[in-house]
Parts: structure tokens; C-alpha cells; sequence
């Protein structure tokens, strides 16, 4: 009943994490720190010490990959900006938050939650005509999915 009450609490206490990440992004297009690696390190407890959909080698290599994917993306876009004067559309919170994401679903969780969220925000943003789409409301959502059809897939 004690590890219960402790996954409960982790569980809660990222959601919390989660909802400030997405509020954060959405009003002001930055992902805070402080928020960002306790959500981090709460993945990594679950992952280590709890029964979840992946394993903490699939974990780390998984959020290894979305840190190299958003870090080439980002820098793909960076030297696409320098040459028109514009923002990247990819900034380095969304790249952390991409390896707590791997952390938290592992390699096939973070591919089909990567292709989700890019999904959702591509249709909300041509429905309000926005230049700029926050990234990690719509991650969330699809990490939300993931885990659900993981876990039906498992």
C-alpha cells in the first residue's frame, strides 16, 4: 500500500508538472525549467522503481533519441532562420521536453506521440491562423494517447 501511495503521488505531482508546461507554453511560448525537470525526474522514479509500459534501458535510449531529434531539427531550422530573419520554430524547452517524453514512454510511445501531437497542432494551427503553435499542450495530448493505446497494446 506504501508504493501505491507513492506511485499516486508521482503520478500527481506530474500532471501538476504537465498542466504548468502546457499553460506556461501556450500563454507565453516558453517551457520552464522549473516545472520541465521535476517532471523529468518523476518519469525516471516511475520508470525505475514502478511497474510501466517501458523498460528504464528503452527509457533512456529513448529520450537520448528525442533530444538528438529535436536538436537536429531545431538546428536545421536555425540555419533556415539566419537567412530570412525569423524565430525558429523549434525552441530548446521543446527539445527537453521531447527527452522527458522519451523518458516517460519509451521508443515506440515517443514515435507515436510525436506523430499525434505534430498531427493536432498542424489542424489547430491552420484553424486559428497562427504563425506560432505551442508545442507542448499538444504533446501531452499525445503522450495521453499513447500511453492508452500502449497499454491496450501491451
Amino acid at each position: 500500500m506504501f508504493y501505491q501511495l507513492i506511485f499516486a503521488i508521482l503520478l500527481l505531482g506530474s500532471i501538476y508538472c504537465a498542466y504548468k508546461i502546457s499553460v506556461a507554453d501556450f500563454r507565453r511560448r516558453i517551457i520552464p525549467d522549473v516545472y520541465l525537470f521535476p517532471f523529468l525526474i518523476m518519469g525516471l522514479l516511475i520508470v525505475t522503481f514502478f511497474p510501466w509500459i517501458s523498460s528504464v534501458s528503452d527509457s533512456a535510449i529513448a529520450a537520448a533519441f528525442g533530444y538528438s531529434i529535436g536538436t537536429i531539427i531545431g538546428f536545421i531550422f536555425e540555419k533556415t532562420k539566419k537567412q530570412k530573419n525569423e524565430f525558429s520554430p523549434i525552441g530548446m524547452g521543446d527539445v527537453k521536453l521531447l527527452a522527458a517524453g522519451g523518458i516517460w514512454l519509451g521508443m515506440t510511445g515517443l514515435a507515436i506521440a510525436i506523430v499525434i501531437s505534430c498531427i493536432i497542432g498542424i489542424i489547430w494551427g491552420l484553424r486559428k491562423k497562427q504563425k506560432y503553435i505551442p508545442f507542448a499542450p499538444f504533446f501531452f495530448i499525445g503522450g495521453i494517447l499513447s500511453l492508452i493505446s500502449l497499454w491496450f497494446l501491451i
